[in-house]
């Protein structure tokens, strides 16, 4: 199997605000500090750690959102490491991106069928509507829902209007950041088995970001733990459940909460 994505000493610094002076630039901090790996094609690799880690610095980074100060990104053997915004845009259809909080990310002036066909019209795809409608069946979400405002939907259904959105153009990879940290247990079941069904039936790579290792082995294939802006560990999931190698691997795997056993299943 081959590698869609291939990173190599990637480096990434940010200007520390909290630093500023009064006056001349702010000094730098590095966030992400040589990192090494690749994403096979068909893959699902989780990226976890806590809040600082860098994983979704490191996720802007592979799909350009940021621009890495070293290092190489390569995509589909091709280097886009220090290509100019106007040489990434047409290679934006192949690889997309979910956020998090689907109402910030989703125009609520816009109906849903706006909001899905927005990238599909910004690359000049002919048929968009039709397309659009694909993509609602897709998520499982009715057609209709094509003419509601975000506003009206549920926080599952926003975020399937996310993924829709992100699928619309029929990209080789797709990156979802924090995507079910905001639903209920419920709707996370049912967006991660929608994700996994769309990695089999589209022929997807996924890069799953999360805090959440339980989410994490729930979905992915292989795991990557992220802390202070390197890997510390990077492995099939059941490897790093089982036998893991980092001491902040360990300490993320005792964080996880155990099952109230005086607690009704519903």
């Amino acid at each position: 199997m081959s590698d869609l994505f291939e990173v190599s000493d990637l480096r990434l610094s940010l200007p520390d605000m909290a630093r500023k002076p009064l006056l001349g630039a702010a000094p730098r901090i590095d966030i992400l500090k040589g990192l090494s790996f690749s994403i096979a094609k068909g893959e699902i690799l989780g990226i976890v750690g806590g809040s600082g880690s860098g994983k979704s610095t490191l996720g802007r980074a592979m799909v350009r959102l940021l621009r890495p100060t070293g290092g190489t990104v390569r995509f589909d053997g091709l280097d886009i490491t220090h290509l100019s915004e106007a040489e990434v845009r047409p290679l934006r259809r192949r690889f997309q991106m979910i956020f998090q909080d689907p109402m910030s990310s989703l125009n609520p002036r816009h109906r849903v069928g706006q909001i899905i066909g927005a990238p599909l019209r910004l690359h000049g795809v002919e048929g968009v509507q039709a397309l659009a409608l694909q993509a609602l069946d897709q998520v499982g979400l009715p057609r209709d829902f094509a003419r509601r405002y975000p506003q009206e939907l549920s926080g599952g259904q926003r975020q399937r209007v996310g993924i829709a959105r992100a699928i619309a153009l029929k990209a080789d990879f797709i990156l979802a950041d924090e995507i079910v940290s905001g639903l209920d247990v419920s709707s996370q079941a049912q967006v991660l088995n929608l994700l996994e069904a769309l990695v089999m039936d589209l022929g997807l790579t996924l890069a799953f970001i999360s805090h959440d290792l339980s989410v994490i082995r729930r979905l992915c294939t292989r795991v990557m733990v992220l802390h202070h802006g390197k890997i510390v560990e990077n492995a099939p999931v059941d490897e790093v459940f089982s036998r893991p190698k980092s001491t902040y691997t360990q300490e993320l795997l005792d964080a996880i909460p155990l099952p109230d056993p005086d607690q009704p299943w519903i």
